[in-house]
């Protein structure tokens, strides 16, 4: 048993994998600012730490073997509100977190590092971030791989599905919107279409990281559940949620990310194997839509950038 620090734990991924590390029988406690949440209610060890003010978790840092870095701002528009806040907080962080800890960190990064590329693309493949969000996660990587850590990396596909019953859902991920849109309006914009994801659930990530707290493994893998077009999985999505129109606009969408990414390293050293699929994603929103369990969907606590924006505000 270890004992595992998780940082930035009441957020989207860390709700399933708070709960995964607990079944391991781990030994866990949760930092979290609550940037995201209005309480936490979880039944578990938790403190309040800012990793803008590095000293409320310092103390935490010379309790824990290992620590799961979940804390930093994720996104391309959330990350684009405030430049200076995001390389504070997806870099200096960091930094700080090497300064002060000589245990095991795991972290997860981004396949977006990957950028605009039409090659299946692995851990060798060359970077080309495109946005400041990608940027400062390869910074991050490289701190990391140069520090003298146990550092396990996790390059993750686009995320979707839900995570756990207390973690909010994150509409501003493209699964999640498109199948929230065809519930709400039975229709669905999709622009281009052919861009390539590598799509992954949330839980998925979770079961990784916790499932390699205690391994020897470091360096940097890629984890995904399957490569789809965005008009690919239009159409799964109109599979599964009835009366579905899929209205496609043949224009350049303003993302020009397009990357599909190979997890074979991951797979074989790893032994990931995704269990929750694309259409589990779709079937779980899809019924948490209808079943109208959420009062507001429209509410900016459900996507990153509108709630960096309030953030960002108030500092201001």
């Amino acid at each position: 048993m270890s004992k595992v620090l998780i940082v930035g734990g009441a957020g989207y991924v860390g709700g399933f994998l708070t709960d995964f590390a607990i079944l391991k029988g781990h030994d866990v406690r949760v930092v979290d600012n609550l940037t995201y949440e209005d309480i936490f209610l979880k039944d578990v060890d938790f403190s309040y730490g800012d990793i803008l003010d590095f000293q409320t978790i310092k103390p935490h840092l010379e309790w824990a073997d290992t620590v799961i870095w979940l804390a930093g701002l994720v996104g391309d528009p959330a990350c684009a509100v405030n430049p200076q806040l995001t390389v504070d907080l997806n870099v200096t962080s960091v930094k700080n977190l090497i300064e002060n800890f000589s245990g095991r960190i795991i972290f997860p990064s981004t396949c977006s590092v990957y950028g605009a590329q039409h090659d299946e693309l692995d851990e060798q493949s060359q970077v080309s971030p495109l946005s400041l969000y990608a940027e400062t996660k390869y910074e991050a990587e490289q701190l990391l791989h140069n520090s003298s850590n146990s550092t396990l990396i996790f390059r993750l596909g686009t995320l979707f599905g839900l995570s756990d019953t207390y973690s909010r859902l994150r509409i501003d991920l493209v699964l999640n919107a498109l199948t929230i849109r065809s519930v709400l309006e039975r229709k669905m914009n999709v622009f281009g279409g052919l861009q390539f994801r590598p799509l992954l659930h949330v839980r998925d990530v979770g079961k990784a990281m916790v499932e390699n707290i205690a391994t020897n493994k470091e360096g940097i893998y890629n984890i995904h559940t399957e490569n789809v077009t965005i008009i690919e999985l239009a159409n799964r999505i109109a599979e599964i949620v009835p009366n579905t129109c899929i209205e496609k606009t043949e224009i350049a969408f303003q993302d020009a990310r397009n990357y599909r990414v190979n997890s074979d390293k991951a797979v074989r050293d790893l032994n990931f194997r995704p269990q929750w699929s694309i259409e589990d994603g779709i079937s779980e929103i899809y019924d948490l839509v209808y079943s109208k369990r959420i009062k507001d969907i429209t509410n900016p606590r459900f996507t990153n950038v509108e709630t960096i924006r309030i953030f960002n505000s108030k500092k201001g």
